[in-house]
């Protein structure tokens, strides 16, 4: 099986805060690409709306194109699946300045298909920066050790 699939560039552009494990409201076609790997999580975030947790911006093409209706919206906003208290700590971080809601992967566990979802405060260039010339400090270290 092809899962998980991962938001690459979620720990590059945000710092992680907090993360949540919930369930994801899918159609069958959607949960056959899910497996096939055809997904992208780039570009998408969650938002909360009437006490319920929404997917927003993720790409699920269909299985197979030909057998789906053409209305079918690769983009929908799909719901989220988690417990009242989740919801609550969600709400108040989305209500805070400079936190956003990301999701960072899709997995499955137990033959149920999961999202790990996280509250983010984004980084600065500088910090990008950062990040990229200690990745390539360890790649040359390890490069001469071998």
């Amino acid at each position: 099986m092809a899962l998980p699939i991962t938001n690459k560039k979620a720990t590059f552009n945000y710092e992680i805060l907090d993360t949540f494990e919930a369930g994801l409201v899918l159609l069958g076609h959607e949960v056959k690409s899910l497996k096939t790997h055809t997904a992208t999580l780039e570009g998408s975030y969650v938002i909360i709306r009437g006490g319920e947790v929404f997917l927003t911006g993720a790409h699920i093409p269909p299985y197979q194109p030909g057998n789906v209706s053409s209305a079918t919206d690769p983009y929908r906003n799909r719901k989220l699946l988690l417990n009242k208290k989740e919801i609550a700590e969600l709400e108040e971080a989305e209500h805070q300045p400079g936190i956003a809601i990301i999701p960072l992967k899709i997995f499955t566990k137990n033959n149920n298909i999961k999202i790990k979802i996280a509250t983010a405060r984004g980084k600065k260039q500088h910090d990008k920066r950062q990040n990229i010339k200690k990745r390539d400090i360890e790649r040359e270290i390890g490069r001469k050790l071998k």
